[in-house]
């Protein structure tokens, strides 16, 4: 009797463990699976995903081509370390020191952006090659017939490079200190296109050829 219910204990143990939840055969799989997977697989961004996206997705900078309302300021030639350049700097109009230009080295089509300012004979600018990131510090002084020298620094004030810099051209004075204004330059009278009234007809009585009238008798 004793022996029955061992055995029929046993029996029930067996069918409990038959009738448990077992794992499928593929969990091991999954598993693996998911452990290989990258955040974007499961619909997750890794760290600077987003602002790579952003990059790309940008239109790459255009160059900078010359601006024609720069085309009257007074222009300036000479050099940047050992290469020439050209560069046109005017007074801005909304501001009493601001100074604006571009320049650009000698054959290129393209032009780098200046800005800044001119306080009395000091020149302080920053110059930009895609009109939005700084990428350089010009600082200089201007002399007495019109041309400045001074240096070129990269956007963090390193690698100084010294330029110099005349005024060239008709009428290309320096760009003007602040509070100052450029003199006007006097202007001859238009000349007139009504036609010479006629001479005066003599008057009788006065000297005609610094000889006075007289009459010859026969």
């Amino acid at each position: 009797m004793t022996q029955m219910k061992v055995a029929a204990i046993a029996a029930a143990l067996l069918l409990a463990g038959c009738n448990s939840a077992m794992p499928p055969d593929g969990s091991r799989a999954v598993s693996a699976a998911r452990a290989a997977a990258t955040p974007g697989d499961l619909g997750l961004q890794s760290p600077g995903t987003a602002e790579a996206i952003e990059t790309l997705a940008l239109p790459p900078a255009r160059p900078l081509t010359p601006n024609p309302a720069y085309a009257r300021f007074p222009r300036y030639v000479g050099t940047l370390g050992d290469k020439q350049i050209e560069m046109k700097l005017g007074a801005k109009t909304d501001e009493r020191t601001g100074v604006h230009g571009e320049y650009r080295f000698a054959g290129a089509s393209t032009v780098i952006l200046v800005a800044g300012d001119r306080d009395g004979d000091t020149l302080e600018i920053e110059e930009s090659n895609d009109g939005t990131h700084i990428t350089g510090n010009w600082v200089g002084k201007f002399a007495a017939d019109g041309s400045v020298s001074g240096e070129r620094m990269n956007a963090d004030d390193s690698n100084p490079v010294p330029f110099n810099l005349k005024p060239i051209g008709s009428g290309s004075g320096a760009a003007p200190a602040a509070g100052t204004v450029a003199p006007k330059t006097p202007q001859s009278a238009a000349p007139s296109l009504e036609p010479a009234p006629p001479p005066a007809p003599p008057v009788p009585g006065n000297a005609l050829g610094g000889t006075s009238n007289v009459i010859i008798g026969e």
